[in-house]
């Protein structure tokens, strides 16, 4: 039951009725290329353990820039594309960006000797993720007021 749906409204019950499985498979599908492409992204660029993780730090800046112009995109541009975010947002995006892999690249850089290299890099992907999302997200709000 989704918590978020209260059944005492009938346009939210009418929510529950819609069978999930074209939204699953689209989450299933985004997030198969977006854990690839992170995979990609992180073999043609690996990092010594006491180094900055650039790979991860790169995956995960650019991929909350692009969350932000999927953002625009998804409530401004094209809302009425239902697989859009699902697709897009939870699954290429969220299969791409990897804050576990953040956590545990802080934790062997910090185990591996270079405490300053791992704090830098904590410090650097907080702000660079949220300035990416803002920075995507103001892009596209720019190109889609040009547009129109």
């Amino acid at each position: 039951m989704d918590p978020d749906v209260d059944l005492h409204v009938p346009a939210q019950r009418a929510e529950l009725r819609r069978h999930p499985a074209p939204v699953l498979l689209a989450i299933a599908a985004g997030g198969a290329c977006g854990a690839l492409a992170r995979y990609g992204v992180a073999q043609a660029w690996p990092h010594g353990p006491g180094g900055f993780p650039w790979s991860t730090f790169v995956i995960n800046v650019s991929g909350c820039l692009l969350i932000g112009v999927l953002m625009v995109i998804v409530t401004e541009v094209a809302p009425e594309r239902r697989l859009l975010r699902p697709f897009a947002g939870v699954g290429l995006l969220g299969g791409y960006t990897t804050f576990s892999t953040y956590a545990v690249d802080f934790h062997r850089t910090a185990a591996a000797g270079a405490p300053w290299t791992a704090l830098a890099y904590l410090a650097a992907t907080v702000a660079g993720a949220l300035l990416g999302v803002w920075a995507g997200s103001a892009l596209a709000h720019t190109v889609v007021r040009r547009l129109r």
